[in-house]
């Protein structure tokens, strides 16, 4: 049985840049890297650090009105982070046309990836859960 310490990890805003190299070290070649959590609960503060743990220099915004940004990470990387959480059907998800974001080899970051539970039931994925009480915040992978 796995040691489920290994696959949690605490942190606040102090250390923030700590556990966005931890979420990294546990994707490994995984492009599809999902994050839940409440409102609040610091999603997209900790996706934005992932970014730049990554590589992006520009600046990083939550897409939760354009469903999805793109970040550079390179000359040939990219970075597509998304943001459910206003998504009221899933046919809003088919017309952004995420087939070519899911299959281009990129990193995928998904923010409210339980309003598009029935599209990621056939794509290999992550799924990282966030559970914050006050300042204090863990970060599990499940899985």
């Amino acid at each position: 049985m796995p040691n489920s310490e290994v696959n949690k990890f605490p942190y606040a805003l102090a250390n923030l840049n700590d556990a966005a190299k931890w979420v990294i070290s546990k994707a490994k070649s995984s492009k599809i890297w999902c994050f839940e959590g409440q409102m609040g609960a610091g999603k997209t503060t900790l996706l934005a650090q992932v970014c730049r743990q990554l590589g992006v220099q520009s600046e990083i915004n939550s897409p939760s009105f354009s469903l999805v940004n793109e970040y550079q990470i390179s000359a040939t990387q990219k970075v597509f982070h998304f943001d459910f959480y206003r998504v009221k059907n899933i046919e809003e998800v088919y017309d952004i046309g995420f087939e070519a974001y899911f299959d281009s080899g990129h990193i995928c970051l998904i923010e409210w990836p339980e309003k598009i539970q029935e599209i990621l039931v056939s794509e290999p994925h992550l799924v990282f859960h966030i559970k914050g009480e006050g300042a204090a915040r863990t970060i599990s992978i499940q899985g």
